[in-house]
């Protein structure tokens, strides 16, 4: 058997309930933090850097926080694009108005600043619900667009309307401006996915977790059993926020340097979080990253294929990518709707008893 659980004993209620209870997958996700940590920074280049790897952690981390309001605690959203901004534009105004803050510290205040702004705009799921509520946050997707793109102050009355990020430092370091090395914004962003994604794994093996978990599967019923609905959905879009928000102003300061509001994080961004979560899997910290990795190899890979392969122009590839996506999409939410993280389960399970018959 390739995937063992015999001998692997538990003397105490702390090792039960640790996050890898399976010595395996202890072993195995040490190797990889070993690996991203340790190797990764002395092996990219600026390819890797800006096409794969960072988009890769920056939307892992959006998709996390979608999937703690959605998957977690059945809330629908579509004002992901919205609440990107929200970070993105926090990040700006603090980088501008305070030139010797920590960029460790402008990423973290900038998700707070959006978890505030998330639990503004989820009030109204205390009364509504599904369609309804996927309508009132898609309202607050296209008012907040509309917000930085009517108020110049939010981009420091630029002529363009376009954001742009200076040079600032983490612990010394330069993250954002042109002076950066791709191992430095790597290191940054892969400790912020680190460091939150294991925070948010703990909140959701946690009191607030179950919480968010029963009104997800019957509010009725969770408020009957003594869960509170409006700390519930509150906190579900405050820590929702708050993920995306950070990943908002990564996506501005050290991703790309610059952004302007309507393209960087219209609807389209709204949609492509979403997809992530359904197809890597509503309700699972693995899906998030399986579907954020999915939806940015994806595009290279056609690219790859097609473009460079058969020469069928970028158009075309681009075409096949909406397609897939949206066959991709319909296929999981009808064979599989707990997505490839269902399907990496089924797959351990089968490992557990190879090479007996199932």
């Amino acid at each position: 058997m390739i995937y063992r659980e015999t001998g692997d004993f538990k003397t105490s209620y702390a090792d039960d309930q640790q996050i890898f209870p399976i010595a395996q997958d202890r072993f195995a996700f040490l190797a990889l933090m070993a690996v991203a940590f340790l190797v990764v920074p002395f092996l990219i280049d600026d390819y890797w850097e800006k096409s794969i790897l960072l988009p890769f952690l920056v939307y892992a981390l959006a998709a996390i926080g979608l999937n703690i309001l959605t998957g977690y605690c059945g809330q629908v959203s579509l004002g992901t694009g919205g609440f990107m901004a929200v970070g993105a534009y926090s990040a700006y105004k603090l980088m501008t108005a305070f030139p010797s803050l920590d960029m460790s510290l402008v990423v973290i205040t900038s998700g707070l600043i959006t978890a505030m702004v998330g639990m503004l705009f989820g009030l109204p799921s205390l009364r509504i619900k599904g369609f309804y509520l996927a309508v009132a946050t898609l309202a607050a997707q296209f008012f907040l667009v509309w917000l930085f793109n009517k108020i110049p102050w939010f981009y420091n009355y630029s002529a363009t309307g376009q954001i742009t990020a200076p040079e600032r430092f983490a612990f010394g370091v330069p993250v954002t401006g042109p002076a950066t090395d791709p191992w430095a914004t790597y290191l940054f962003c892969l400790a912020f996915v680190v460091l939150f994604g294991l925070i948010a794994k703990n909140l959701l093996r946690g009191r607030i977790g179950r919480s968010w978990m029963a009104i997800r599967d019957m509010d009725i019923a969770a408020e009957i059993i003594g869960v509170d609905p409006l700390k519930a959905k509150l906190s579900a879009f405050g820590v929702s926020s708050f993920y995306i928000g950070m990943a908002g102003a990564l996506y501005f300061a050290v991703l790309f340097g610059a952004v302007e509001v309507g393209e960087a994080f219209g609807i389209n961004a709204s949609f492509e979080v979403m997809f992530m979560i359904i197809i890597g899997g509503l309700g699972s910290m693995m899906g998030s990253f399986l579907g954020a990795g999915f939806v940015v190899l994806l595009p290279i890979l056609l690219k790859t294929v097609l473009v460079d392969g058969f020469d069928l122009g970028t158009a075309f590839a681009k075409y096949i990518e909406i397609t897939a996506f949206g066959a991709l999409i319909i296929t999981f939410l009808i064979a599989e709707p707990h997505g490839l993280a269902r399907l990496w389960a089924i797959v351990k399970e089968r490992l557990r008893i190879w090479p007996f018959p199932h």
